[in-house]
C-alpha cells in the first residue's frame, strides 16, 4: 500500500498519540471500570508499536543517507558559436505507385 510522504513519515507519531489517548481513557474510567485494563493495555501496545516503528527508521536512515539519490552535476563544454555552412534541404518524398 502506497502512503504519500508526508502521511508515512507521520505513522510513528500517530501510534503513540492513539496509545496515548487510549491510556487517558483508561485512566479516567478507573480502575473500578472492568475495561479500564484493556485500554491501558491497548495504550501500551500502540506506544510501544509507534516507538518502534520510530526507532527501526531512525536505524536504518543512516545506510540510506549514504546512497546519492540524485544524478552527479553535468559538465558544460564553453558555449561555442554554431555556424551552419549549408542549409539543409527537404528530403525528396516518392510519388505513389500508380494502380495498374
Amino acid at each position: 500500500m502506497w502512503l504519500p510522504t508526508p502521511l508515512y513519515e507521520r505513522v510513528p507519531q500517530f501510534w503513540f498519540l492513539l496509545g496515548l489517548l487510549f491510556l487517558a481513557a483508561g485512566l479516567l474510567l478507573g480502575f473500578e471500570f472492568g475495561l479500564a485494563f484493556w485500554y491501558m493495555a491497548i495504550g501500551l501496545t500502540c506506544c510501544s508499536i509507534g516507538a518502534g516503528i520510530f526507532g527501526m527508521r531512525i536505524h536504518n536512515r543512516p545506510a540510506l543517507q549514504g546512497i546519492k539519490q540524485t544524478a552527479p552535476p553535468i559538465e558544460f563544454a564553453p558555449a561555442e558559436p554554431v555556424i551552419e555552412d549549408s542549409v539543409q534541404e527537404d528530403p525528396v518524398q516518392e510519388e505513389p505507385a500508380q494502380a495498374e
